[in-house]
């Protein structure tokens, strides 16, 4: 004898069953969805040449479980469940693991603001976070560098938006500033001389704008001359180096002094009869 169930039983169990079907209906076409609008959305990034390939991946990461949240809520609530006390327990979520994760927040944030700004960019030699070195590249968390002695260094980022960033690559062109000294028994004429001569001679020197060479100080125990050339940036320290050794190499040849500070010591005898 088949078994007959209540005409309330067996309207909720149909209304429960077609709440279920829609909800898998949704999910199953939400899915389709989202996977079209990350497509969009892919293509639509991908024709911004300016952004970097880190932005976009992050972009689409946090749009597409944006997407997919909204996707759960949309489904449980079509099954009757208070969505309202979950997406308020999500927040509340949100704000203890926020809260937890302060600084790699903080870093998060910074690290998408590097690369939106593009302050340096891989193989920029920069100064920044308390450390020099040759950017490598920029993940969401920390900015990899590389020392010049070969070492891996990584700079939380919100310590490098939060410090002052130097970046020595930016430009094409780089000014050299140098101070030689001389005695002050030397003849500043021809000291100047040597130093024009040897500013003209060095092939990595830019003729403009036109290199600087002045007397700059007369110190307490040199004369001082400031040299300021200009030279392509990947030519800064050859220059540097180089014109040390030969300001040195010229002035010896010519008897010109670079004096070195030093101290007079005068002994007065307290005998009346010395």
């Amino acid at each position: 004898m088949p078994i007959e169930l209540p005409q309330n039983l067996m309207e909720t169990l149909l209304h429960a069953g077609q709440n279920i079907a829609l909800a898998l209906l949704i999910f199953i076409l939400g899915r389709y969805l989202i996977k079209g609008v990350m497509k969009l959305l892919s293509a639509s990034l991908g024709r911004i040449q300016s952004l970097d390939s880190m932005m976009k991946h992050f972009i689409e990461s946090i749009s597409r479980a944006f997407l997919f949240l909204i996707l759960v809520i949309a489904s449980l609530n079509q099954l009757g469940v208070d969505t309202t006390s979950l997406v308020a327990l999500i927040g509340a979520a949100g704000l203890a693991i926020g809260l937890a994760l302060k600084d790699s927040l903080q870093n998060l944030a910074s690290g998408v603001m590097l690369l939106w700004l593009k302050p340096f960019e891989q193989g920029h030699f920069i100064e920044a976070g308390g450390t020099q070195g040759t950017v490598e590249k920029i993940t969401l968390f920390s900015t990899q560098m590389k020392s010049g002695d070969n070492k891996k260094i990584l700079v939380p980022n919100g310590d490098i938006m939060n410090d002052t960033i130097v970046n020595y690559s930016a430009r094409d062109t780089r000014r050299v500033d140098m101070i030689f000294g001389i005695g002050y028994d030397d003849d500043i004429k021809l000291a100047k001389e040597i130093l024009q001569r040897l500013v003209d001679e060095d092939e990595h020197i830019l003729p403009e704008p036109a290199p600087v060479i002045a007397l700059g100080e007369l110190g307490a125990s040199s004369v001082d001359f400031i040299v300021r050339p200009w030279v392509n940036s990947p030519d800064y320290w050859k220059v540097k180096w180089d014109m040390n050794e030969k300001v040195k190499a010229a002035f010896d040849e010519a008897g010109i002094s670079i004096p070195y500070p030093q101290m007079d010591v005068h002994v007065h005898s307290e005998n009346p009869n010395d």
